[in-house]
């Protein structure tokens, strides 16, 4: 900010290193691990069929015609066969699929164009919901016939687009330091993003450290370094007012202000960027 930039990395240059040594350690040794799913051949146990069953006693007093609930409470009723969790999958109850957005679960393409044609034209769904459904349909279909390949791909679709939510965010952020401080005139929005970058690359740096302690932690049972975990998720948080303080210039109590609504503003934005390629991940899965 006084113009003694040579002797500084560039913001741009030292954020693509950063994050691309942060995911490269990230995706070979800090990815979370996936959760072998149970064999659906494997019988389910005797409360989980009483569940099942209740389940299914539910829905049948939505639906007292469906004749498909009918056989599949009977076929559940008779001890003289087993339960597995692939039957469960063959039919499930009205709106709990794997993923749903039409609020019921539609088994084929073919079942839930045919609803749609039973609408008249203006309640029908719209061309992206229309789209929405399907890949949901798909991804329902997929998950009953391998649940751990599509588990883990659905997974990995999400992990590998986390570097373009954060480039994504970064413009977020410092429109978010813009307004915080629209009097500070002698700051430029590129100021602002300079600030985030710094901001960035510290986190890449103490989120490495977080996961390694987690690994260790994983590897030797030791209880404390949970602990020291928790101290390094408030250092961010400190780390983030001290650099408003220093950089700003302002008063303890204006940057704390500042600071308490920088941070909330980030958290929900952050949240609603995730939840987005989250659904961009579903739809493109």
């Amino acid at each position: 900010m006084i113009g003694r930039r040579v002797s500084y990395l560039h913001p741009i240059k030292m954020y693509v290193f950063s994050s691309a040594i942060f995911f490269l350690f990230f995706f070979s040794f800090f990815a979370p691990k996936i959760k072998e799913p149970a064999n659906l051949n494997t019988p389910i146990s005797p409360a989980e069929r009483v569940s099942y069953i209740e389940r299914l006693q539910t829905a049948l007093l939505k639906d007292t015609a469906n004749i498909s609930l009918k056989e599949s409470l009977a076929y559940a009723k008779d001890t003289s066969h087993e339960i597995t969790p692939k039957d469960k999958f063959e039919f499930e109850d009205e709106g709990q699929g794997i993923i749903s957005f039409a609020g019921h679960n539609y088994s084929r393409w073919e079942e839930y164009d045919s609803m749609q044609q039973l609408k008249p034209v203006n309640k029908r769904d719209g061309w992206l919901r229309r789209r929405i459904v399907r890949k949901s349909i798909d991804i329902n279909n997929a998950f009953k016939e391998d649940p751990k390949g599509t588990t883990k791909k659905f997974t990995n679709s999400i992990l590998h687009r986390l570097p373009y939510m954060l480039f994504v965010s970064l413009p977020l952020f410092a429109l978010i330091l813009r307004l915080v401080y629209i009097r500070r005139k002698q700051f430029y929005f590129a100021d602002h993003g300079v600030f985030t970058i710094h901001l960035y690359v510290f986190s890449f740096i103490l989120l490495l450290l977080v996961f390694t302690l987690g690994e260790l932690e994983d590897a030797t049972g030791w209880g404390f370094l949970d602990y020291l975990v928790g101290l390094l998720f408030l250092l961010l948080f400190f780390y983030l007012y001290k650099a408003m303080r220093n950089f700003y210039g302002q008063s303890r109590g204006k940057t704390f202000l500042k600071f308490l609504f920088v941070a909330l503003i980030s958290i929900i934005m952050m949240l609603i960027l995730f939840t987005l390629f989250m659904f961009f991940s579903a739809v493109t899965f």
